[in-house]
């Protein structure tokens, strides 16, 4: 499995918040912030602060993507 971020993007741009500004009020690190722009996976604490910062849920920022050795034959 692959981890996307891409939803998490989307909802920054739409607030206008740039990764500093999550980063700062979330009170996460900038190397949280840099696997997550990676697409890297990061702890489940990091994904939980960003979400009560952004007020959503953990499936509103984060998508499995299954790769092809995911798939069952």
């Amino acid at each position: 499995m692959e981890v996307s971020y891409k939803k998490l993007w989307k909802i920054l741009i739409d607030r206008d918040m740039k990764k500093k500004d999550l980063q700062a009020k979330a009170g996460i690190s900038w190397a949280s912030v840099t696997k997550l722009s990676k697409g890297e996976t990061v702890s489940m604490e990091v994904l939980m602060k960003v979400c009560k910062t952004l007020n959503c849920d953990i499936g509103d920022i984060v998508e499995l993507i299954p790769t092809e050795k995911d798939v069952i034959k």
